[in-house]
C-alpha cells in the first residue's frame, strides 16, 4: 500500500512538472508577438502623420485661389474701389464691393454657398438685391464680414449690396425701397439685468 501510493504522488509531481515546462515556451511566445506588434505600431505611426501633413487640404487650396482671385479684382483693397456699400446687423458688419461679372459672391475669400454652410435663407437674403434689379448674372460680389453670427452677417451683407447698387445707379432706389431692402433693421439683443435670468426673464418666485 505504501509503494503504490508514493509511486502516485512521483507520478503526479512529474505531470505537474511538465505542464510547467510546457506553459512557459507558449507564454514567451506571446511576449514575443506582442512586443513585436507594439514595435511595428510605433514605427509605422509616424509615417502616417506625417504624410497627412505634407498633403494640404482641398479647402485650403481653394481658399488660396479665391485669395488670389480677390486681390487680382480688387487692386488697392477694398477701400480702393468705387461701387462699394456698408451694412449692418445685429453686431455683425459686411463692406461689399460690386463689378460687372457672371454672378459669383465671395464672403471672406470663400464662396458664399460654402460660408452661409448651404442655408437656403441666408443665401436668399445674400441673392434678393441682385433677384430684385435682374442683376442676378451680371455682377460679381465680393464680402468682407466681421462680427456677429452667420444669420445676422447675411442680412448685413443684403443691406450692403442693396446700398452699393444705389452707387450703379439712382434709379434703382424705388424697386429696392419697395422690397424694403433699404431699410436698417436696429434691432439688437437687450442687455441682461442685474438679478435676472436674461433682460426680462426672472428667477422663479418661491413662497417658502
Amino acid at each position: 500500500m505504501a509503494t503504490s501510493l508514493s509511486s502516485l504522488a512521483s507520478s503526479l509531481a512529474f505531470l505537474s512538472f511538465s505542464s510547467q515546462i510546457s506553459q512557459k515556451p507558449h507564454a514567451s511566445a506571446l511576449s514575443f508577438t506582442s512586443a513585436k506588434s507594439l514595435s511595428l505600431s510605433k514605427t509605422s505611426t509616424p509615417v502616417i502623420a506625417a504624410s497627412a501633413a505634407a498633403v494640404p487640404s482641398l479647402v485650403d487650396l481653394e481658399t488660396a485661389d479665391l485669395k488670389q482671385l480677390v486681390k487680382s479684382r480688387l487692386p488697392g483693397g477694398f477701400a480702393a474701389q468705387t461701387i462699394i456699400g456698408t451694412g449692418r446687423r445685429k453686431s455683425a458688419i459686411a463692406r461689399v464691393v460690386l463689378q460687372e461679372g457672371s454672378g459669383k459672391i465671395i464672403i471672406n475669400y470663400r464662396d458664399a454657398k460654402e460660408y452661409l454652410q448651404g442655408n437656403p435663407l441666408w443665401l436668399q437674403y445674400v441673392k434678393t438685391p441682385l433677384a430684385t434689379l435682374g442683376y442676378e448674372s451680371s455682377y460679381d460680389v465680393f464680402v468682407k464680414a466681421q462680427g456677429g453670427g452667420l444669420s445676422g452677417q447675411a442680412q448685413a451683407i443684403s443691406l450692403g449690396i442693396a446700398r452699393a447698387l444705389l452707387k450703379v445707379s439712382e434709379s434703382h432706389r424705388t424697386p429696392l425701397r419697395q422690397e424694403g431692402l433699404l431699410t436698417r433693421d436696429a434691432r439688437v439683443v437687450e442687455r441682461k439685468k442685474v438679478g435676472l435670468k436674461k433682460a426680462r426673464k426672472a428667477p422663479q418666485y418661491s413662497k417658502r
